[in-house]
């Protein structure tokens, strides 16, 4: 991965939204790039055993959406804000539960994460040479939603987890300004709102 490509600056608020931030960890392990994703808890009431990013709401305690990013990520998975480097973000990205969320890069090291168990099922480490195998990758149009009319869902499919949804777009955006791979032009499939998930 070539991270030099990242944005660098990073406005001070995301009006009309609840703010929130979270790091997409890159860590490298046997020589390989990998990132660092959580599943979460079941019992959650937003997005329940899905796959994430460490990260969660701006707290009256986070002087920037960066300290937000490096507090959650401590909170969830232990990864301490001193043994990260942030090298860069990338989109804001607005979810269907009315947060606007600014997502950080980071670089952290090898070790053993240990999730909060009242937030997080699962760390998952998947490498982005997995991510970008086109054997695992695959997208549909969903067409008619009541809120977000016609939109594109990406699907990872890695060492059992499939990432999707909002970090599902999230991962497109990161692997395509970091490395060769971009995803197709066009979906697999096209499908209605309420059609079954792939997943």
């Amino acid at each position: 991965m070539d991270l030099s490509g990242l944005r660098r600056h990073n406005p001070r608020s995301l009006a009309g939204r609840r703010e929130a931030a979270v790091l997409a960890p890159v860590i490298a392990r046997g020589g390989e790039a990998h990132l660092l994703f959580t599943k979460r808890a079941a019992h959650l009431g937003e997005h329940p055993g899905q796959m994430s990013f460490p990260g969660g709401g701006r707290e009256p305690i986070d002087r920037t959406l960066t300290d937000t990013a490096l507090r959650e990520a401590d909170e969830e998975v232990g990864m301490r804000p001193n043994e990260v480097d942030v090298v860069g973000r990338i989109d804001d990205t607005r979810t269907s539960s009315k947060y606007a969320v600014r997502p950080f890069v980071g670089v952290a090291p090898d070790r053993e994460y240990i999730p909060d168990e009242s937030e997080v099922a699962e760390v998952a480490v998947l490498s982005v040479d997995a991510l970008t195998d086109p054997a695992n990758y695959e997208s549909e149009r969903r067409v008619g939603h009541p809120e977000y009319g016609d939109h594109r869902v990406h699907y990872f499919h890695v060492d059992g987890y499939t990432v999707w949804g909002v970090t599902g777009q999230m991962v497109v955006q990161l692997l395509e300004r970091t490395t060769d791979w971009r995803a197709p032009a066009e979906p697999d499939r096209v499908v209605g709102a309420d059609a079954e998930l792939p997943i």
